[in-house]
This record gives C-alpha cells, structure tokens and sequence, in this order.
C-alpha cells in the first residue's frame, strides 16, 4: 500500500494548537474529521485517529495520538490509520508517543478520555456496512461485561448464563429494562462504575424510557427482579467457580524480543542483557514483549523509515494473530517510562528541550526532506518540554507547625516559611477526576527534634482518621521533597532554626546557640529551582564560602538588601531571585550585584571576601519512580521487573 507524500492531508494542517480533543475517521485512505458532537461514537468497520492535546503551563502542548481499529475495519484502512498517526506526529514535532487501540481491548489512557464507556456500535465505512442510528435500529437484547475502577472496559459478550461468573459485574439490556448483574465476589467502585454505563446505556440507547434493575449475585427467586433476570436465561442456575480469563496467565508477559528495521525487513537481535546500548538513533526498532509491543525511532531516521516500521509491526501483529497486543511508537529521547523499564540499564534522559525556532527548523527538515509540503504545517511549537502534571495545583491547603503535642496553623502568608528545627503538617484537598482528594502530609527539617517528629505523626494519623481515611499520607524530609510537593507550595523559603517549643527546649538543654532567622538579622539565602512552579531560597551560613557560581543568592541585614548573580547562573535564576526578594525582604529596596562587582559593604556583611566554588553545578535531573506488578499465578511468583524493588515513601 503506498500514499502520495508529495503533501501532508489538509486535514491536520492546524491540529493539536489547543488543548482538547480532536478526531478522524479514515475514509477511502484519507482522514476526514469528525465532529464534535459525535465525539465517542465509534463503528465496529471503521478506524479512528484520535489526538488528545493537553496545555501546559508555559504555553506549550503535549500530545498524544491513538488510532483505534473496530474488530470489522478493513486490513487496508487500519494501515492507513498507522501510517497517518506517524505523518501526524511529524507534523507535531514527532514528541508524541502513539497508541494503538483495539475494540475491546483500549488502553486505560484512551478510555478516560471518553466517560462513561466507549461502546462501539455496527456499521462502518470501508467495510461496506451502512452506519445505523441507534434509534433507528430494532432493539436486540446484549449482555455486556463491565471490568474496572477507573475507568471502564465494556465488552458484549454471548446472551447465555455461562457468560456470568462470580468476579465480574454483567448489563442486560432488553427492551424494556436494564438489568445490573453483581457478581459476589465484585467490589463497590466497580458496581459504581458500571452504574454509570447502566445510565449510559438508557440516555443513549432508550432515550432515557425505561427501567433499571440491580440484581446481586445470590439472590434467588424470592427476589421479583432477580427472578425476572433468571427467566430471562430459562431459569436459575448456579454459576460455576471459575475465574476471568485475565487471571488464567494467558497473557503473560513474554521474554522480550528486539528486531530492527532493515531495508524494509525485521531482522531479530541477539543479546544477553537488553540495554539502551543495542539502539542506533538512525534506525527504528520493535521491542516485542507479548503482549505490548514498542516501537522506537531513532532521531536521525526518516519519516519514510519511521512509516515502514509503523506498517512491519501492523503485519507482524496480523500475521500472528495476536489480537490484544497493544502497540506504542516514540521517537528517541521522548521514551515512556514502562518502555525503559524493559531495559536493564538506561542512561539518564538528556536534555532535549528545543527552542521554538530550532525545533520548527528541525521537523520541517525532516518533512522536506521527503517530499513534503511543509509551508502552513505549524503555526507554532512548544518551547519547551515539560512533564505531566502530577496533581491539580488550584485545590486549598492548609498548614500547621508541630508545637510539642499539638499543632499550629499558619497565615495564608507563612504557609510556605519553613524553619530547619521545625515539623510541619500539611493538608491539601483538591478536585479529583470523581471525586474531592485529599493528601495529608507531614515535612521534618533537617534539625527538627525527635519528639515532634513522633508528635507530627501521631497528628497527621488523627487528621486521615477524621478523614475516614480517604486521605493519602505522605512523610516528606527536608531536601528529598518530590515535585508533588512543589506543585502544591510552588514557593518555599527555609529558614535556620526553629520556633517550636521541641526545638527551642533542645537548643537550651544542649547548650547551643540560637541561630533562628530575623528579619531584622543578618542572612543569606541560595536561590534555586527549575521554574516558578518549584522555586525555593535556603538559608545557609552568611559567609563568603557558601556562594557559588552556579547559583543566585539574597544577602541583607535590618538595613538594606543585596542580589548577588553568580557568572553561571541563567536568565531563569534571575527570575526567581526577583520573585523570592518579594517573600523573604519586600519592605526594603535591593542592589543586584554580579559576580565580581560586589561592593565592600557587601563583603564586609559576609566578614570578609573568601575562596568560593566557581565550578558549574550541574542540576540533578528528576528521575522517574517505577511501579512494578508482580503476579501470582498456578503458586508460582513471578516478578515482572526482575529487579531488586526498594519502598520508598513517597507521594
């Protein structure tokens, strides 16, 4: 199958510039868009591309690109389908990560987009079946299985009672009512979720005229609606003890195989240890875990490469009849976590953030280069790269300083003043996806005492009782705060010592000095953070050896307030340094001083002009956390990592 490239399709010139989602059928081997109104109605005979664009804070976008097959589509059109989602991803910048999406079996990530349910109906486009309305069509009696707490996966299986079991939760639909089947050994968020399709069903299928019935596994017929549920399959039976067939181990994760994409060819790669050394950034390659199958694109590769991948790992999932594997493609240095986790060793990410102009430059060379039409393509591209987002920054949070046994809550303006000597307690609550959520956490300086820290546990422990423990807990220290914790405070200042009375009892029985932060006193504070989401100032001694040139810092005394700009320092880090004066010393103008202009009053606050590191830091990189499963299966233990698992606590 070949495609003319001399021109991108129209039909994704301007797409992905706003946040939301955007949709395509594909049609006689062109996309054509969907509306919006139609959003979440897919046939069994067609295949989809579906991109979901999420703004991020800066201005710029993430994308991410699925394109779904109905178990009808043709062979040809879901070709198609992949080949377009790689032009489509090279029209974005080739940062995409993209899904491929099977009825019946979609990725949790696709589901969530469409709530409460996708459920695909008869029809299609290239398959020659006629697209049917659902008002217009005689209603037929189905009874579909609804599986998950999240998000949920609906699948119609046989109208006969061997279909029903014990695990799972069934929806009959007949023409008159609507029966919810729960099996015994179900939970209660999947009985709420299947609910949701339950009334789902109604609005779209009845147009909201007729009844509902909830029938619980058990019940026999001195129940009316579990007895007109039964006559409905010829009588009551028991059902039989078996279990779903996820849990059979059917779908084991298989050793994983690495074949490269050669002059139209894959040839397998033998190794003894799978490492990010066995990639060349000029060539594509298909790691192939069972079921899940990655297909990585070097940077260097061209879009005609990248689109041979596309289509070799699509017939090599066909010809092997493997129809749950799902399928994700990424371009180099843009890798998903769960795709490097397959590998025993992975370098730290490298920084690959682009400008706007030298990332334009960069994907429109790559599209002219192989024939393209380029001119209109992008009207603009993400400046940066940043992370998804972990949690909602817009919730309320309050927060409280340990004072012995008890506890003290801070001013909204001191929420984000912490003392080293100190314990403080926080709690965030925020709108979650169904629900409001909330996180309970305590924070130890690095000087707190012993006692308060117990105390501070003790507390939080309270607050999540009193929450009926629906709240998260978390135990955070003093510089090993996770970026949750930043995105929640987006400011911290730490200041020396403490004003809790455990602290201040400390200090006095041990014979220490008080070195507690005035206003009025003389301090220092390093300036530091990736952005204004995370900016923190740390008080350290007020000596000339505690700067470095990699950093900003604050100096300043009851009388007057100084900015000191080390030579290694960025335009961001000067940012932050204005940002943070108005926190720590807003009454008082400053003097911005750069390196190697300071004043002698300057030198003379700090005692005396000392050596100092001069050598660039450079910032260590957030590393990604690591969920691993590890599964029970026929009394054997399998470990799906293979690797030595450490239980950190963390958000």
């Amino acid at each position: 199958m070949s495609i003319s490239m001399k021109n991108l399709d129209p039909a994704f010139r301007g797409a992905g510039q706003k946040d939301g989602l955007e949709i395509w059928r594909i049609e006689n081997f062109k996309p054509i868009p969907v509306p919006t109104s139609s959003y979440g109605k897919f046939y069994m005979g067609d295949s989809y591309i579906i991109l979901k664009t999420s703004a991020l804070k800066k201005g710029s976008f993430r994308h991410d690109i699925h394109y779904w097959l109905g178990k009808d589509t043709s062979q040809d059109e879901a070709g198609t389908a992949a080949i377009l989602t790689v032009e489509l991803d090279a029209a974005l910048g080739g940062r995409a990560v993209q899904y491929r999406e099977l009825q019946g079996n979609e990725t949790e990530k696709l589901l969530s987009y469409f709530r409460p349910c996708i459920m695909p109906q008869p029809g299609g486009i290239a398959s020659g079946f006629n697209h049917v309305e659902v008002n217009e069509q005689e209603h037929v009696t189905r009874l579909y299985v609804c599986r998950g707490k999240h998000v949920v996966h609906v699948k119609e299986v046989p109208f006969a009672r061997s279909s029903l079991n014990h695990d799972d939760i069934f929806i009959l639909d007949t023409k008159s009512k609507i029966f919810q089947f729960n099996g015994s050994n179900s939970c209660i968020q999947e009985r709420a979720k299947a609910l949701e399709v339950v009334q789902y069903i109604k609005d779209t299928f009845h147009e909201g005229k007729c009844e509902v019935a909830a029938v619980e596994d058990g019940k026999l017929m001195a129940d009316a609606e579990a007895g007109e549920f039964w006559a409905l399959f010829g009588g009551f039976a028991p059902l039989p003890r078996k279990i779903r067939s996820e849990e059979t181990g059917e779908d084991m994760e298989a050793a994983a195989k690495l074949l490269c994409f050669n002059q139209g060819q894959l040839e397998p790669i033998s190794f003894e240890s799978l490492t990010h050394d066995l990639l060349e950034t000029n060539k594509c390659y298909l790691l192939d875990c069972g079921g899940e199958m990655y297909v990585w694109m070097g940077r260097s590769t061209s879009l005609q490469q990248r689109k041979g991948a596309s289509e070799a790992a699509e017939k090599l999932l066909t010809d092997d009849s493997r129809t749950k594997s799902h399928v994700m493609k990424m371009i180099e240095g843009y890798e998903t976590v769960a795709f490097k986790s397959k590998f025993n060793e992975w370098p730290p990410t490298p920084d690959l953030k682009l400008s706007s102009e030298d990332g334009r430059g960069k994907v429109a060379a790559l599209l002219k280069n192989q024939g393209l039409d380029v001119k209109g393509l992008m009207k603009s591209a993400p400046e940066t790269e940043e992370p998804e987002p972990y949690i909602d920054c817009t919730g309320n949070l309050q927060v409280w300083r340990v004072n012995g046994n008890a506890k003290t809550l801070l001013a909204s303006a001191e929420q984000s003043k912490f003392y080293t000597g100190d314990c403080y307690i926080f709690q965030y609550t925020y709108t979650g996806e169904d629900k409001e959520e909330c996180l309970i956490g305590t924070w130890f300086g690095n000087k707190s005492v012993e006692e308060e820290r117990a105390s501070a546990i003790k507390l939080a422990s309270k607050m999540v009782q009193a929450a009926k423990f629906q709240a998260t807990m978390a135990r955070l220290y003093e510089g090993k705060e996770p970026i949750q914790f930043f995105v929640i405070f987006q400011s911290l200042q730490v200041f020396k010592g403490g004003l809790s009375s455990g602290y201040k009892n400390f200090i006095a029985e041990s014979g220490l000095d008080d070195d507690s932060y005035s206003e009025a006193g003389l301090a220092l504070f390093r300036i530091q953070g990736s952005g204004s989401e995370n900016m923190q100032a740390i008080q350290v001694d007020a000596v000339a050896s505690s700067l470095n040139s990699s950093y900003c810092y604050i100096l300043h005394d009851g009388n007057s307030v100084f900015t000191w700009i080390g030579n290694l320092t960025t335009s961001l880090d000067h940012e932050l340094v204005e940002r943070q004066l108005d926190a720590i010393k807003s009454d008082l103008p400053s003097r911005s001083l750069k390196e190697g202009r300071e004043t002698d009053k300057f030198w003379e606050l700090l005692g005396d002009k000392l050596k100092y590191s001069n050598k660039k830091i450079e910032r260590e990189q957030e590393s990604d956390p690591h969920l691993f499963s590890c599964i029970l299966s026929k009394g054997s233990y399998l470990n799906r990592s293979k690797k030595y698992i450490t239980l950190l606590r963390m958000i």
